[in-house]
């Protein structure tokens, strides 16, 4: 059995999905820019698609630019805003997305700010009382946290952070990339400035997603050399992934409930099963249904070799699941997340994400391997 358990990293795309892109691919290819029929044809589903997010998101089609995913969002939210209001400040944490985190790192060494970063817990809950003493210290900074750890799951009360945001007047940024299609988001309800997406995290095509900025945040073009995205940002648009963006979105809006209820389910599921068979694991960050992303389930295992051994070992069994963010693998020093919350390293950790394909047979399968996996590391050891 091969079973795929790193949705946090990427999802399996969604059939209708893919028919909603192929006539993009095949029959209506035209460039947007375009003003003959061809073109004009594109942009209609450009701006379609455009209509259909804000809509599902209660924002105007005007506030949606279109990315080629999260990172790029992110940066554009962080360095364009810190450009156009002459930002000196910003506030995050030393957990976020690496999008987030080395952006401001090399904002700061360019000389261009001062970074302040936030505390929080071991679970990896922001400490609110200590961002109001630094927007107290710092009015008018740039916040910039994400809604849910990708790595741990632990949620941010969004809410509330951009209510202290406008109590100090301050700009708010969330990398939203994690829960964006898997909870309802209004943002005229909620005070924040800019958001990011990736379509690839909830069952929609690689390579786009889109930056909300908030019609009263205005900021200048990231990337030049068209008046692509009203001059925002410019090339040539990618048509058919805008087009399997809107429609992910729109499906994931129309079954939410559904499959909140499912996941949650097989999140816990897991986690009972686990806690059941192997003794003295532990799980990273927070688990409850109320703090934690439904999607993600970070496990701390007893003293083993290594994580990545771990994760070979699964791999070898047929299970894909990550020690982290995919965009940091590679690195020699493992989670900066982990490291940041004082984890104990030398116990291996890796994260599970589900997604609304994972069934209960999958994660028993998963399971018994890992059973198997630890009762020989005892059998070996004695």
């Amino acid at each position: 059995m091969k079973v795929y358990l790193d949705n946090a990293a990427t999802t399996k795309l969604d059939e209708e999905v893919l028919k909603a892109m192929l006539p993009l691919l095949t029959e209506d290819f035209g460039n947007p820019s375009s003003i003959h029929s061809y073109g004009r044809k594109t942009r209609s589903f450009i701006e379609n698609a455009r209509k259909t997010v804000a809509k599902l998101l209660n924002v105007t089609p005007a506030e949606i630019f279109f990315t080629s995913g999260g990172t790029e969002a992110d940066n554009m939210a962080i360095t364009q805003c810190i450009a156009a209001h002459n930002i000196t400040h910003v506030i995050t944490s030393e957990i976020e997305h690496h999008a987030v985190e080395q952006t401001v790192k090399v904002l700061e060494q360019a000389g261009k700010i001062k970074v302040s970063w936030l505390k929080f817990d071991r679970n990896g809950n922001m400490d609110l009382q200590h961002l109001e003493e630094l927007l107290q210290n710092n009015p008018r900074s740039l916040v910039s946290l994400m809604h849910a750890n990708n790595e741990l799951g632990t949620l941010l009360p969004i809410k509330a952070v951009g209510e202290l945001c406008e109590t100090y007047n301050a700009f708010f940024h969330s990398d939203t990339v994690q829960t964006m299609g898997h909870y309802k988001m209004d943002l005229r309800d909620l005070k924040v400035h800019f958001i990011t997406c990736a379509a690839h995290k909830f069952h929609g095509p690689k390579g786009v997603g889109f930056l909300y900025i908030n019609h009263l945040s205005k900021i200048t073009p990231f990337i030049h050399g068209g008046a692509q995205e009203r001059n925002m940002r410019g090339g040539t648009e990618n048509i058919s992934g805008i087009v399997g963006l809107a429609k992910a979105l729109e499906i994931c809006n129309s079954h939410m409930d559904e499959h909140q209820q499912y996941i949650r389910g097989i999140k816990n599921y897991m986690r009972e099963r686990l806690q059941r068979e192997i003794t003295d694991i532990e799980f990273n960050g927070e688990t409850a249904d109320e703090t934690s992303l439904y999607t993600v389930l970070n496990c701390r295992f007893p003293h083993h070799p290594d994580a990545e051994m771990l994760l070979f070992n699964l791999d070898i069994q047929g299970i894909a699941a990550s020690g982290g963010s995919a965009c940091s693998s590679g690195s020699n020093q493992g989670s900066h997340v982990l490291r940041g919350l004082g984890i104990d390293m030398a116990k291996p950790s890796v994260r599970f994400s589900f997604s609304k394909y994972t069934t209960k047979e999958e994660i028993d399968f998963v399971v018994s391997k890992l059973v198997d996996i630890f009762a020989l590391k005892e059998k070996v050891k004695h």
